[in-house]
C-alpha cells in the first residue's frame, strides 16, 4: 500500500506540501481541482499543473478525491448526457496525465452529514460529531447554518455555500428519486465511462454514502456489503470498484468492516482509515485513529486489507483538532500525521509477522 494524505491544493489548504513531505512514510497526495464546478471537463492542463506542484515537492500524485457528479447524473434528468460527456472528457484528461485513480460519491444532496464539526472531547481536541437526535430537529435548509461557524474560515467539500444556497431546488430534484431509481442512475453512469476507464486504466472507487442509513429522508445506497457487491455485479468491470472508508461504513455497527474487506477483494482501490467513539448507534464521534481510543479494531482493519493484497493508495482519514491548531474541521496537520504514523506502524508489525520485511 501507498501512505498518502488529502491536500486540498496550495489556495485552500493551510497544511503544506512542504509538511506533508516531512511525515515519515507519506508519499503521496490524494488532490482535486477544488475550484473546479461539477459537471464541468477539467483540462489537461489544469492537471498537469497541480500533478507538477506536487512533485516538485517530492511527493506523488496518488489519485484524484473527488470528480464530483453533477446532480443532473444522480437524478437521470435529460440533460444528463452532456455532464456525462464533460465528465468522460475529464477521464480522458487524467488518463493522459497518468493518474489512474479516482475517488467519487453517488450522495443525493450532502456529500456527507455532520451535526457537530467542533465537539469538545475530554482530552481538550474537537472533533466532528453526528447525533441523530439533532438531525431529527433540523428543517434541512438549516443544515449549512447550524454548521457554519464551526469551519474555521474553510470551505467544507460537498457543503459549498452556493450549493447550500439552491438546497430547496436541491430537495426538489431528489423529490421521486428512491434507491432503485438511484442505483439505476449509478448503473448508466457507469456503463457509459467504464470503456474510458479500460482504455486509460483508471480505477472508479466509489466511496460510500457517511452516515450509512437516510438523513433527512433521502435515499443512500452505498451503506453495507449487500449493496457494495449488488453494485460491483450490475456493472462487473474491475476498474468499477470502491473507496474502502471505515468511518463511513462504520457509522452503522452491524458491518463488519473486516469481512466486507475481504469481500471487496480486488475491487478496493483506494482506502480511507479512521476510528469513531459511539455514544449510542446514533451518536458518534471522530475519535483518534488509535483502537483504544475508539470503537474499531484498527488493527484487524489493517490485517485484512493485506489478506486481500491490497496495494492501493491509504490515508489517514478525518483527524482531531489538537495542539491549538486552526484548520479546515477534520484536516488539519496534526493529527493525521499522527494516524498515518500509526497506521504505518500497523502495516509493518502485519508484514513482518507475516515473513515480510
Amino acid at each position: 500500500m501507498q501512505m498518502t494524505l488529502r491536500w486540498y491544493g496550495s489556495k485552500f489548504d493551510t497544511v503544506t506540501l512542504k509538511q506533508i513531505r516531512q511525515i515519515p512514510g507519506v508519499t503521496g497526495v490524494i488532490s482535486t481541482l477544488y475550484d473546479s464546478v461539477p459537471g464541468e471537463a477539467w483540462t489537461l492542463e489544469d492537471i498537469l499543473a497541480l500533478k507538477k506542484e506536487i512533485e516538485d515537492a517530492g511527493l506523488q500524485l496518488a489519485g484524484i478525491e473527488s470528480v464530483n457528479i453533477h446532480d443532473a447524473i444522480k437524478t437521470g434528468a435529460p440533460d444528463r448526457d452532456t455532464y456525462i460527456d464533460n465528465y468522460i472528457t475529464t477521464l480522458e484528461n487524467l488518463g493522459k496525465a497518468d493518474i489512474h485513480m479516482v475517488c467519487y460519491n453517488f450522495m443525493p444532496v450532502f456529500d456527507w452529514t455532520r451535526t457537530e464539526l467542533a465537539r469538545v472531547r475530554p482530552d481538550g481536541s474537537t472533533v466532528l460529531a453526528y447525533t441523530q437526535e439533532a438531525v431529527d430537529k433540523l428543517n434541512p435548509e438549516d443544515m449549512f447554518a447550524s454548521i457554519s461557524a464551526d469551519t474555521n474560515g474553510s470551505i467544507m467539500p460537498g457543503w459549498e455555500p452556493e450549493r447550500m444556497e439552491k438546497i430547496k431546488d436541491l430537495f426538489a430534484m431528489y423529490e421521486k428519486i428512491d434507491e432503485e431509481t438511484l442505483f439505476a442512475n449509478l448503473r448508466y453512469f457507469l456503463e457509459r465511462i467504464m470503456p474510458t476507464c479500460d482504455k486509460y486504466d483508471i480505477n472508479m472507487a466509489i466511496h460510500p454514502d457517511d452516515p450509512a442509513w437516510s438523513v433527512f429522508g433521502l435515499p443512500r445506497i452505498i451503506i453495507n456489503k449487500e449493496n457494495i457487491l449488488r453494485m460491483m455485479k450490475m456493472v462487473d468491470n474491475p476498474h468499477n470498484g470502491v473507496t474502502f472508508c471505515s468511518g463511513s461504513y462504520g457509522t452503522n455497527l452491524e458491518n463488519d468492516l473486516p469481512d466486507m474487506i475481504r469481500s471487496l477483494k480486488d475491487r478496493i482501490h483506494f482506502a480511507h482509515v479512521r476510528n469513531l467513539k459511539f455514544n449510542s448507534p446514533t451518536d458518534f464521534e471522530e475519535s483518534a485513529h488509535l483502537s483504544s481510543d475508539g470503537t474499531f479494531d484498527m488493527y484487524e482493519i489493517m490485517r485484512a486489507l493485506y489478506d486481500i493484497g491490497f496495494e492501493g493508495p491509504i490515508r489517514p482519514d478525518h483527524g482531531r483538532m489538537i495542539w491549538d491548531e486552526v484548520a479546515m474541521p477534520g484536516y488539519g496537520l496534526y493529527d493525521r500525521a499522527l494516524g498515518a504514523a500509526y497506521l504505518n506502524g500497523l502495516w509493518e508489525a502485519i508484514v513482518k509477522s507475516h515473513g515480510g520485511r
